[in-house]
């Protein structure tokens, strides 16, 4: 298994060292656990690929410091600093053209003439790359359709010991990967949903359109049609559990029946996992990821999901659930 050391000075030091090296390190943002590498180092972006079995036209985010050296990368428009003004360091990725001579490796890119970037909130993960120096492509550091990782426990069951060093720091706040963000284009298209929504970017861009689709060939790290996808089939919208089922419910199961008889509400543990009992889509966010590891378990024939508003935070988890079900 992979080595995991708590987050402090030394350990900081050490992760950004490892990355200049070209090793692969796990570290924690405000959103999901990161497998990062040197963005400039075509060798250890690939490694990433290796780790996670992805595939390589599935592009990869790059996570920098600040504005000053995304500009170093990417071309930032008027719109594109407003933004980042406003929204960076978050969980918001910006989709922009690559800077004409860009050093980051195509890898990072799949090839596309635009280019993810992002500069993370996270102050264990900003610390690593004022140090190391580097930009730092990072997926979530988890298994490629896999749900992502929120916790080192959940990144070392998924990917063992394909990786090099974990820093661990906790549970994620956000618990949901970064809403994508493609200003590439003269229309602003969210190409992923995440935490910053649709209604916080309108008073700085206009209409934002969101593209659900999804792409053989993606802009976007979460545009394939299967993804975040456990091992056992998910049933969305359920107002009861079938027989065998585990239930990931939200808010209230005070009146939600057991086929066959019974409650809800009387489950076992093992099969009773609530995102919000207080229907709080932001606990609902930070709980998603965490709670269909724990029920993906092969005793139960397949994970039962309540209905989740489908407004603000609740777009983007009902995205991740509608991929997660995908079978096949």
């Amino acid at each position: 298994m992979s080595r995991i050391v708590v987050a402090n000075d030394q350990s900081i030091a050490e992760a950004a060292e490892l990355l200049k090296a070209g090793a692969l390190v796990v570290l924690p943002t405000e959103t999901v656990y990161g497998l990062g590498a040197n963005a400039l180092d075509g060798r250890a972006v690939a490694r990433i690929f290796e780790a996670k079995n992805r595939p390589q036209f599935n592009p990869l985010i790059v996570h920098v410091k600040d504005v000053e050296a995304a500009a170093e990368f990417v071309v930032m428009d008027e719109r594109a600093k407003k933004i980042a003004e406003v929204f960076w360091p978050g969980p918001l990725t910006l989709i922009l053209p690559r800077q004409e001579g860009s050093a980051i490796s195509d890898l990072v890119s799949a090839g596309l003439d635009t280019l993810a970037v992002r500069v993370p909130s996270h102050k264990v993960m900003r610390q690593v790359m004022i140090q190391a120096g580097v930009p730092i492509a990072a997926p979530s550091a988890n298994a490629s359709g896999e749900p992502s990782a929120t916790t080192p426990k959940h990144v070392a069951e998924s990917l063992g010991d394909r990786i090099d060093f974990i820093l661990a720091a906790g549970a994620c706040e956000v618990g949901l990967e970064s809403t994508v963000l493609d200003l590439s284009g003269d229309v602003p298209v969210i190409l992923r949903p995440g935490a910053i929504t649709p209604e916080d970017l309108q008073p700085y861009l206009g209409i934002v359109d969101i593209d659900f689709g999804t792409h053989e060939k993606p802009k976007s790290p979460g545009q394939l049609l299967k993804h975040y996808a456990p091992s056992i089939p998910v049933r969305l919208n359920a107002v009861d559990v079938k027989k065998g089922e585990a239930l990931l419910a939200f808010g209230s199961i005070k009146f939600m029946g057991v086929e066959g008889g019974g409650f809800a509400k009387d489950l076992p543990e093992e099969r009773l996992k609530n995102l919000s009992e207080d229907g709080d889509l932001h606990e609902a966010a930070s709980h998603l990821f965490m709670m269909l590891r724990e029920l993906d378990q092969p005793e139960h024939k397949a994970i039962a999901v309540m209905n989740i508003p489908n407004t603000g935070l609740g777009v983007a988890i009902n995205d991740r659930l509608k991929r997660a079900a995908q079978q096949g």
